[in-house]
This record gives C-alpha cells, sequence and structure tokens, in this order.
C-alpha cells in the first residue's frame, strides 16, 4: 500500500481540463471556498467502492471547469459528500434511508478522527444499546461500563434502562442529536422495565437521575480475560470490544497467557465489537490459529479504476517482529449480535474456511466492506496535506472475501446457536452463568447447557452507543 501515493499521482482522468485544475490545486494548495469540495469529489471519483454507480461521480460528468466548478458550489461539505453516496437504483435521492452505502463518512477534523480509529472518544463511558417501544419512544439500556471514565465512579450498573436526556424523552427523530450531543455533560433519566397483560413492554420512570461528564478517553478493548475451568477443558475467554492496533502487543500477551495455562478451548466475545483495523483482525486470527502462516485471512477489492490496489491480508506469526502467541485451535466459540460488526465479522467470515467457527447469538450487522482515510493532498495520504482545513474522508473504498471468494453477508452472519439477549436475564459479563458464555461452555463441554428463551417479547436492536460514535467500522492503513 506504500505504492498508492505513486498511482494516484499517475492517475489521469479523461478531461484534462479537470486534471489541469487538479494538478495545481495539488502542488499550489491557495484556500478558496472550493479547496475542501474539490477535494471530496476528486477523492470519491478515485477511489469509492461505487463510483461507476453514482452519475455524479462520472469521470465526464462535467463539460468543462465553469459547470464543475458551479455544481460544487451549490453544497456544503456534508451536504456534498452525502449527494455522493450510492442509492439504489430508482430510489428516492431525497430519502437518507434509501442510501445503499450506509458506513461512509466525513469530519471536519481529521485529529478528532485519528483518536476515533484508536480507540480514543469524548466519551462518559456509557456502553449502551438501543431499541424502538411503543411505536416511537426509544429506551437506553447499559451494556457495559468503561474502566476508567466519568461512569466507572458513578452508579450505574449493566442492565439499567434510560429512557430520556436532560429530561427530554427519547424518541426516533430526537435520540441521536441527544445522545451525540457536543456537550461534555449530560442527564440520563432511568425507568424500570416490566410487561403488560399482552406481553407488552411497559416504561416506568423510576425517578433515577444520574449527570454524567465527557473526557477524552481511550478504552482498552481488552475487557475481559480469564481462564474457565470445566471438566477436562481449560477454556480461555476473551471479551473483546474494539480491533485497535496500538493494543495488539498487549492483546498478543493476553493469548501468551492463555497459551503458557494450557487452554484447550476460546471463546470470543464480540458481541460488542464494533470493528477497527483489518490488520489487527489478521493478527488475531493468527493467535487463534498458527497453523497456517502465509495463507489468505482475507482479500480486499477496489472499485474497477482501483483494482490493481487490490490487497491480500495474510496469517502472520509476528507483530513487529515480535513471535506471535498462537494456541494452533481447530475451534473457536464466538458470542455475537447485532453490534458485531465490520472486522468482529472479517475473523469469523477470515477463519471459516480453515478451521470450524462455532456462532452464538444474533445475526451480526452485516458489514462486508472496508474504509480508509482519505487526507486533502496529491496522494490522499498526510503528507503534503492541504494547510487550508483539517476535514477527511472515511469513504468505502474495497470489498472484503475470504480465501474462498465468500463476502455475502449484507443481512449478517448467522449463528448456528441463536440466542438473544435480554436486558431480564443479561447476567455478569464472564460469569460461567451468563447465558451467551454458558451456552457456549454446554456446546465444549456436551453439557448442551442451553439457556430457554423467555415468553416476553424481545426488544429489537435500533442503535449503539459506537454506532452514534462513528465506531462501527473496518479499516485499514494506507
Amino acid at each position: 500500500m506504500k505504492s498508492l501515493n505513486k498511482y494516484i499521482l499517475l492517475l489521469l482522468l479523461p478531461l484534462l481540463f479537470l486534471q489541469s485544475c487538479q494538478d495545481q490545486d495539488d502542488t499550489l494548495p491557495e484556500p478558496t471556498s472550493l479547496d475542501v469540495p474539490k477535494f471530496i469529489w476528486r477523492g470519491m471519483n478515485s477511489m469509492y467502492l461505487w463510483q461507476e454507480e453514482v452519475p455524479d461521480l462520472a469521470d465526464n460528468r462535467f463539460m468543462d471547469n465553469m459547470e464543475y466548478e458551479s455544481f460544487l458550489g451549490k453544497y456544503t461539505p456534508e451536504e456534498l459528500f452525502e449527494k455522493l453516496l450510492y442509492r439504489a437504483p430508482g430510489s428516492d435521492k431525497a430519502n437518507v434511508n434509501s442510501t445503499v452505502d450506509r458506513y461512509s463518512w466525513i469530519v471536519s477534523d481529521y485529529l478528532t478522527l485519528e483518536q476515533q480509529l484508536g480507540g480514543t472518544t469524548k466519551n462518559n463511558g456509557v456502553e449502551f444499546s438501543l431499541s424502538l417501544v411503543n411505536t416511537d419512544h426509544v429506551i437506553g439500556y447499559v451494556r457495559y461500563i468503561i474502566p476508567n471514565s466519568d461512569a466507572a465512579t458513578k452508579d450505574i450498573r449493566r442492565g439499567e434502562i434510560f429512557y430520556a436526556v436532560n429530561g427530554t424523552r427519547l424518541t426516533l427523530t430526537n435520540y441521536r442529536s441527544l445522545l451525540n450531543s457536543a456537550a461534555e455533560n449530560y442527564t440520563l433519566n432511568f425507568a424500570n422495565l416490566t410487561y403488560d397483560a399482552n406481553n407488552n413492554p411497559v416504561i416506568t420512570p423510576n425517578g433515577k437521575s444520574l449527570a454524567l461528564t465527557k473526557t477524552n478517553l481511550a478504552e482498552n478493548p481488552i475487557f475481559i480475560k480469564k481462564i474457565i475451568n470445566s471438566g477436562q477443558h481449560k477454556i480461555g475467554y476473551l471479551m473483546y470490544n474494539g480491533f485497535y492496533d496500538s493494543y495488539d502487543l498487549e492483546l498478543n500477551d493476553t493469548f501468551g497467557y492463555f497459551k503458557s495455562e494450557g487452554v484447550t478451548e476460546l471463546v470470543l466475545d464480540l458481541r460488542y465489537n464494533g470493528g477497527g483495523s483489518v490488520l489487527t483482525a489478521t493478527r488475531l486470527a493468527s493467535m487463534i490459529t498458527g497453523q497456517f502462516r502465509g495463507e489468505i485471512f482475507s482479500e480486499l477489492a477496489y472499485n474497477t479504476k482501483k483494482s490493481h490496489l487490490n490487497r491480500k491480508y495474510t496469517f502472520t506469526s509476528t507483530i513487529d517482529g515480535t513471535s506471535l502467541n498462537s494456541l494452533n485451535l481447530n475451534t473457536v466459540y464466538v458470542l455475537t449480535t447485532r453490534s458485531t460488526a465490520s472486522a468482529s465479522e472479517l475473523i469469523i467470515n477470515g477463519l471459516d474456511p480453515y478451521i470450524n467457527v462455532i456462532q452464538i447469538g444474533d445475526n451480526t450487522d452485516g458489514k462486508n466492506v472496508a474504509s480508509v482515510t482519505l487526507y486533502d493532498s496529491p496522494g490522499f495520504i498526510k503528507t503534503n496535506v492541504n494547510p487550508s482545513h483539517r476535514y477527511a474522508m472515511q469513504p468505502i473504498v474495497a470489498r472484503s472475501v475470504n480465501a474462498i471468494g465468500f463476502g455475502d453477508y449484507l443481512e449478517g452472519l448467522v449463528p448456528e446457536h441463536r440466542l438473544l439477549e435480554r436486558i431480564q436475564t443479561f447476567g455478569v459479563l464472564g460469569d460461567p452463568s451468563e447465558p451467551l458464555l454458558s451456552t457456549a461452555i454446554g456446546k465444549i463441554t456436551g453439557t448442551a447447557r442451553m439457556i430457554p428463551e423467555k415468553a416476553t417479547n424481545t426488544l429489537e436492536y435500533l442503535n449503539d452507543s459506537k454506532t452514534l460514535r462513528g465506531q462501527n467500522r473496518m479499516h485499514f492503513e494506507q
């Protein structure tokens, strides 16, 4: 990928006037009102996976430079980016729900983006899921609390339900703005969940309110690591909540611990893992196995004009010269929910041709594509970046397939053993009696301790805190 700069510098667009204009912008980055729009169009035209499917990104879209600049001048950067996203043929272009691409995004400050991709966010430490109840009302429920956060010092626990922010009830139309507010402080208002005679959820405010403060928080993705002894089985359990490559050596140490303890089976808990680095996913797959060094783990396929950048990731044995601690397993048990996305799904799909991957839980999210950070520079990398702004894009640029060419899981990867998380039976994460983990242990030991489904309705998954913050991504480095 080091050659990306060379390839992009050699890119020739059919319209010579446009190329000439862009070359001048690249070599003489004079701040103008069109700097950001030109960067957006140029980057999406060159790198976007669905470039050929978006008429406004066609190489021959504009008759001359005046038409090109007039088009760009109609939109704010965010509006232009949104307009250039791929939508289903024949769909209502004004309807954001018609967008096929749910994962590309743009930011006005790439420094914030870089922190986010490394696991550092402005965060109060409450990780939650959201569900829709009673047609329009939205509730949140706490999944876990990030250590060393403001929430970690407060009286808040896994499974608690909140229905409002600063006294304003959450709805389909306001929950994003209320929960994703730039404000550093807000108050969560809590409630109890019961069910009426018709088995419908009833949300009753309980009077509890909790003020929370956001800080710059770096989440260590290695949330729980432990050994569970069950009969002759020594089971390694790892709850892993994000693919952040700055923690790869610590992840390797975790597998060193498992290896030194003689782990015979592994339960990999990815239920709240929204993804991250493809390189980290490759390394984790190599730690789980070890016997497939040099074999293809995953392939990324670009658009037609960038097919020369198609990339293979192979099972490895080192991290920057440090030997991997590999378990050489032939089976792995993976716990999933609708929040399991991106690089988490890559682990399941990439390992599937090689070992037995037993998936327990719910369908995954269905993100089989990867993004890369594009900066406003000649090669879209951070070298020689335009000093007049800090906009950057994270567009989808490639599809992901495994060693046998499979990557068609837009509806999510389906578990062998379906078991939905329920608020009433959440359990303690990492405890052998917790429903999903208990089921995995039962499958390993042959005791088949499957937790029966409850008669109450399941609250449908709507969204979660990581997706709201833009952490539900699979990305790779240029």
